[in-house]
C-alpha cells in the first residue's frame, strides 16, 4: 500500500465583499492557523468605516485571509509578507485567480527584515498574527510601529495567556476572546 505524498488542506473563505465566497486553500503547515470566520466577520465589522481606500498590511500572511478580507471589502491595496515558500505560491495564485495583482502585493521574506529596511507610511491597518510558537509580537511591533500611518489601526491576534505589551500610544479600541486566541484592534497616534 503506498503512502499519501501530499498533506491535507483546509479551506477558509472570504466573508464579505466582492470575492465573497471564495475559497482560499489551507495547507497543513507548522504554525499556520488561519483567523476563523466568525473572528474575522467581527473584526471586519470593527473596520468597516475605516476600510475604504486604505492601505493594508499582512504580516504572516499565512493564508492571506486577513488581507485580502480587506481588499475584497474596500481597502485600496494590501501587501502580504510570507516567509513560507509554499504559501507565497498559494498567495500568489490566488491574487492570480481573483485578478488582483495590481491592488495585492505578495512579498516572499521574514517580515522583520522586511520591516527593518521599510520607510515610514506602510499603511493604514496592519494585521500582526504570528505563529504563536514562534514568540514575535515584541521584535514585529518595534519595527512596525513607527513605520505605520498616522492614526493607524492594528490588530493583534495571540494566545489567550500571553498579551503583547504596547505604548501607552496604541490605546486599546475593541478586543474578543475565542477559547484559544485574544484578538484587539488598537488606534495610533494622529501624529
Amino acid at each position: 500500500m503506498k503512502r499519501r505524498l501530499h498533506t491535507p488542506e483546509g479551506q477558509v473563505r472570504i466573508i464579505g465583499g466582492r470575492w465573497r465566497n471564495t475559497r482560499l486553500t489551507v495547507p497543513d503547515s507548522p504554525g499556520l492557523r488561519p483567523t476563523p470566520d466568525r473572528v474575522r466577520e467581527t473584526l471586519f465589522n470593527w473596520l468597516m468605516p475605516k476600510l475604504p481606500q486604505s492601505s493594508v498590511l499582512d504580516l504572516f500572511a499565512g493564508s492571506g485571509a486577513l488581507g485580502l478580507e480587506a481588499v475584497s471589502r474596500g481597502a485600496s491595496h494590501a501587501t502580504l509578507i510570507e516567509q513560507d515558500p509554499v504559501l507565497v505560491q498559494r498567495l500568489r495564485q490566488t491574487a492570480q485567480r481573483l485578478s488582483a495583482q495590481s491592488i495585492v502585493r505578495i512579498v516572499h521574506e521574514d517580515a522583520r527584515q522586511w520591516l527593518a529596511r521599510q520607510p515610514g507610511g506602510l499603511a493604514d491597518i496592519a494585521f500582526v498574527d504570528p505563529p504563536f510558537s514562534a514568540d514575535l509580537w515584541e521584535q514585529t511591533l518595534a519595527l512596525l510601529l513607527p513605520r505605520l500611518n498616522p492614526g493607524a489601526w492594528l490588530y493583534l491576534e495571540h494566545p489567550i495567556d500571553t498579551a503583547p505589551e504596547l505604548s501607552l500610544d496604541w490605546p486599546l479600541h475593541r478586543e474578543g476572546r475565542t477559547r484559544e486566541v485574544r484578538f484587539a484592534l488598537y488606534r495610533g497616534p494622529e501624529g
